[in-house]
């Protein structure tokens, strides 16, 4: 007789509460009318405010997941709730590791000192792979410039992003 057994994994008592806690007031956040809705473009935002970091198109199919019916540019929190307690369940889009990161920052450093120039940042950020829109560009630039020098020191950029 052959056993089929599937693996079940146990969260204990009161870890899926904590984390839809967690949701819940991530959402709440970017809920301005107070209606449990908020727009469609600050699902990103809400999500990477969790400690995931998705890419565009497993943003798109997180939203497709979320959305089934026709979209309406905003979504109640009773269907991004279950969707994202599974993510976070499921450990999905975690960030990237830290010796990953300054690798590739020093791949772009090509001078070797320790840092990047405004300029040289928002051309990578906005012309290669996924480009970053005007918003996010001006939400990291925020960040992770140095105001004095408007330089990226990318050692010190990348500890903040790994303490957060």
């Amino acid at each position: 007789m052959e056993n089929n057994h599937s693996t079940v994994v146990v969260f204990p008592d009161g870890a899926v509460a904590e984390i839809e806690k967690k949701i819940i007031e991530a959402f709440e956040v970017f809920d301005q009318g107070g209606d449990k809705t908020v727009s469609i473009r600050d699902i990103g935002s809400i999500v990477r405010s969790l400690g995931c970091f998705p890419t565009e198109a497993e943003l798109h199919e997180l939203l497709a997941n979320i959305e089934k019916e026709e979209p309406t540019g905003y979504i109640h929190l009773e269907k991004f709730l279950p969707v994202m307690t599974k993510v976070l369940l499921d450990r999905s889009y975690r960030p990237i590791p830290e010796d990953v990161l300054l690798h590739a920052f020093e791949a772009l450093d090509e001078n070797k000192c320790g840092y990047i120039t405004k300029e040289e940042l928002v051309k990578y950020m906005t012309g290669e792979g996924e480009p970053f829109t005007e918003e996010e560009m001006e939400d990291m630039l925020s960040t992770a410039l140095d105001p004095e020098t408007n330089t990226l020191h990318y050692r010190d950029y990348i500890l903040k992003l790994i303490v957060e």
